[in-house]
């Protein structure tokens, strides 16, 4: 077993590193403040390449593997949540999802302007009534010709008036026995007519990005932006939902080791009784605990990646990775802030900003209830992968990196 890191892997990893450090960190609290995303930084994601870092290079994208798109999240959620979850749904929900479920003619239309960063891409899934209970969405989509007409709405949706594309779901036959028939995915852009969108605010974190709702209005969807078969949409969104949870779990870790860092600066230089808190037992048993989390999350994704890469199922390792990063994210916080004392609870320090960019990964994208019944589930007998017509393609670097 090699756990080495190729000098590809540092490079990508550090070049992101120099980005997020130097051209978002310096600004990211005002930002926040503002509630609002910084104009530059999708401009400056798409010219570094990061929002193709990991497809082939024949559709656009930068052909690295995903270890690569792990290590990218890590580093980006390091300085903040919002520059992560950019990834989690303009590449691990949307282009991912089409890079595996996509036709030919749809990946060269929607996938290559994604991952050459002329277009942003968003996913819609979750609904103001229907988040974890997928199968009884209420969106529709009825057949009239050579059209879909999709009529409903879709809530809490990262870069909803930043994105000019979004795969969305609906329901296409009401009367398809549930809990995974009857949906269907599609392919749809703002520029339709009937399709209008909105920001959201006063959110608890990840403000300065972009987070909002769509609106669908008879929008009339050609058949061919429909994305795989009709009735397959179920099995199409949960796919996704694997690429998106793998992002979410390496940003976690980025989040952990923030905690850590900026805790180990802290405890380093404050002094209480004559001496640095770094030298108090009870703030070293915090620091050793987030130095333990973070070895255990970062393995945990590194794992998913890998089995990624070998075009392995790694539905239940991407969850487990995903529930014990983002849950431990929020203790690391929690103990960043407590180290920090009255400090930690004021936004002079990054730690506060933590916190709260914390709470949101433990909801969205399953939450740590559900993957917590996955994983239960796995174990018990009572679930199992079902092979999936179009699986993830392995990583093939020969092949990624063709023209």
């Amino acid at each position: 077993m090699d756990f080495a890191l190729t000098d590809e892997h540092r490079q990508a990893a550090e070049m992101v590193r120099r980005f997020a450090e130097k051209e978002v960190a310096p600004t990211i609290s005002e930002w926040d403040r503002k509630q609002d995303m910084a104009p530059t930084v999708l401009p400056r994601m798409a010219e570094l390449g990061i929002l193709g870092i990991n497809i082939p290079v024949r559709y656009g994208g930068q052909g690295f593997d995903y270890i690569t798109l792990g290590l990218v999240c890590e580093e980006l959620e390091r300085v903040d949540s919002t520059l992560r979850v950019v990834m989690s749904v303009h590449m691990g929900l949307c282009s991912m999802g089409l890079l595996q479920w996509g036709t030919e003619e749809q990946k060269q239309r929607f996938l290559t302007p994604q991952a050459r960063g002329e277009k942003y891409a968003g996913f819609g899934l979750t609904e103001p009534g229907h988040g974890s209970d997928v199968a009884n969405m209420l969106s529709t989509a009825r057949r009239d010709g050579d059209a879909y007409i999709l009529n409903g709405e879709k809530m809490w949706i990262s870069l909803a008036t930043k994105a000019h594309h979004f795969m969305v779901v609906a329901r296409t036959n009401p009367d398809t026995p549930k809990p995974s028939g009857g949906l269907s995915a599609f392919m749809i852009t703002t520029d339709m007519d009937g399709v209008t969108t909105g920001d959201i605010h006063d959110k608890l974190g990840v403000r300065a990005g972009s987070t909002g709702w769509i609106s669908m209005q008879d929008v009339a969807v050609p058949v061919e932006n429909r994305i795989g078969e009709e009735g397959e949409g179920f099995k199409i969104a949960m796919s996704a939902l694997d690429n998106g949870r793998y992002t979410v779990a390496a940003g976690a870790v980025g989040l952990i080791r923030a905690c850590m860092e900026e805790s180990v600066a802290y405890a380093q230089e404050r002094k209480t009784f004559g001496k640095p808190i770094a030298e108090h037992q009870l703030v070293q048993q915090k620091i050793g605990y987030m130095s333990l989390w973070y070895e255990t999350a970062r393995l945990l994704y590194l794992k998913a990646g890998w089995l990624k890469n070998r075009g392995i199922r790694n539905t239940r390792e991407t969850s487990q990775a995903k529930w014990y990063a983002t849950d431990h994210s929020v203790r690391a916080a929690l103990e960043a802030v407590q180290i920090h004392g009255a400090y930690g609870y004021s936004d002079e320090y990054n730690v506060e900003r933590y916190l709260r960019n914390s709470k949101g990964a433990v909801i969205y994208e399953g939450t740590s209830e559900i993957h917590q019944l996955m994983q239960a589930g796995y174990k018990l007998g009572k679930r199992r992968d079902k092979p999936l017509r179009c699986e993830l393609p392995a990583y093939d670097e020969q092949e990624w990196r063709m023209e």
